[in-house]
Parts: C-alpha cells; sequence; structure tokens
C-alpha cells in the first residue's frame, strides 16, 4: 500500500508540535503529499488551540504551493459526550477528528462506550481518532458496528504505540480486525507533531496488513475518496479542492 494523503497532523497552535502549516506545505511538496489536514488540538487539553485559531482557518488557502490543505480539527471528547468545539466554527471546518483524550479522565469499559457512541450519533464528527489507545477500554463491537451505522471513519493512527500510547499496537490489530470484518471506513494519519513526519505511514500499514484491511475501505486510497467520503458528511466548501484535482 502507498498513500499520499494524510488526515491527522499538528502544528505550532497545539503547543507540543513544532511546525507552522507552511513548514508542513513545503515538506509536503518535497514528499509527494497531495493533501493533508490539519487538524490541531481542541481547547479543552491544556495547550490546545483556542476556538479563534479554528474560526480563523478560513484564511488558510486551500491550495497552498500546489499541496490540497484541509482545515480541521482533533476535538477531545468530554465527559457529557460532547466535543469541545461549537458546532458554527464546526461546520466551517472541512473535516472533524475526535478522540479520547487526557482532558477524560479513564474511567470503565460501559461510560467509555456511551461516550463514544454518543459522538458518533451526534453527526459532528467525521473521523475516530486512534481508538486503540488502550488507557480507555470499551466494547469495541458496539463501537465499530455504530460507527458504520452513521458513516464515520475509523482511525489507523501511525504514531499508536509510541509517546502516551505505549502497547496500543495489539488493540490496533485487533480493532482493524474486526473493522475488516464489519466493513467500517478506515481513515489512516500520521498524527504528525512534526512536519518531518507528515506522510509516514509505515506503523499503520503493518497495522491495516496484519488486519486484513482492504484498500477500498481506506479513503486515503485517493484525493476523490477523501472529498467524496467528506461531501457525504456534509462538508460542502470543498469545490476549490476538487478542481484542483480534476474532480
Amino acid at each position: 500500500m502507498n498513500f499520499n494523503i494524510d488526515l491527522h497532523s499538528h502544528t505550532i497552535a497545539s503547543s507540543h508540535a513544532y511546525s507552522t502549516i507552511g513548514e508542513y506545505v513545503a515538506f509536503a511538496k518535497s514528499k509527494g503529499i497531495v493533501m493533508f489536514a490539519n487538524t490541531d488540538h481542541g481547547p479543552a487539553v491544556p495547550d490546545g488551540a483556542h476556538r479563534w485559531h479554528f474560526g480563523n482557518l478560513k484564511v488558510v488557502p486551500h491550495i497552498f504551493d500546489n499541496v490540497a490543505v484541509l482545515r480541521g480539527i482533533e476535538a477531545n471528547i468530554l465527559e457529557s459526550g460532547q466535543i469541545d468545539m461549537d458546532v458554527p466554527i464546526l461546520n466551517q471546518l472541512d473535516i472533524v477528528l475526535a478522540g479520547l483524550h487526557p482532558n477524560l479522565t479513564p474511567t470503565d469499559s460501559d461510560t467509555h462506550t456511551k461516550l463514544l457512541i454518543k459522538v458518533i450519533k451526534s453527526g459532528l464528527v467525521d473521523v475516530i481518532s486512534h481508538p486503540g489507545d488502550i488507557r480507555y477500554p470499551y466494547d469495541e463491537q458496539a463501537f465499530l458496528e455504530c460507527a458504520k451505522e452513521n458513516n464515520v471513519a475509523i482511525e489507523i493512527n501511525s504514531s499508536s504505540d509510541v509517546n502516551s500510547r505505549f502497547n496500543s499496537k495489539e488493540r490496533c490489530i485487533r480493532i482493524g480486525r474486526m473493522a475488516a470484518k464489519i466493513g467500517n471506513i478506515i481513515s489512516i494519519g500520521s498524527d504528525a507533531h512534526i512536519c518531518h513526519y507528515l506522510g509516514n505511514f509505515e506503523n499503520a500499514i503493518d497495522t491495516l496488513e496484519k488486519a486484513g484491511i482492504k484498500e477500498e475501505q481506506i479513503i486515503n486510497r485517493s484525493a476523490k475518496s477523501v472529498l467524496d467520503f467528506l461531501s457525504s458528511r456534509g462538508h460542502s466548501n470543498l469545490q476549490d479542492i476538487k478542481n484542483h484535482f480534476g474532480l
């Protein structure tokens, strides 16, 4: 498998990341990455970006030095089952990721399952990020079936089993195998926190192959499949990117 689209990255707007959007674009161009999503952390984590950051992403060109840039967020799931960004701003974005992060103290499988299902059914989130995080047990079957029913993608994250998510690899493969059987839509992301990691899918591809996920399940397989998926999710401000790719 070979992918030149990355749907998960962080800039210096998330202060534990180390590159600007411009640096990401330059690196993407040098490596043949044709599209990436800028998905900084929402404000519920201590160093997440302010809501104004996301409200002003409209100033970022969709086509930046011949690289397509999706304006997005990696939101944080809250104890209420909501996410940490208000709907008017979410409606301006091109892609919305959400995941369980340390703003949420781990409790038990039933609680985590209910939170994930509520977020999926909200209609506000396109991709559930790094669902293999072992700190948060949940009913994986119910989660995957709900995601498929609601046209929400499941992320295979190339940074899982590193940093705070050590030892998540086995669970990622298990979830991937279940997703292969259920037929979930899959998104892959580097979860880059510095531009030089953008498009680094080595770990994700290893998980995909071990899980037996088919290429047709993966939205990153082409610009058209990404844009078709986002359009199916109600994102309508994508015409300039579609024009760029002749779609």
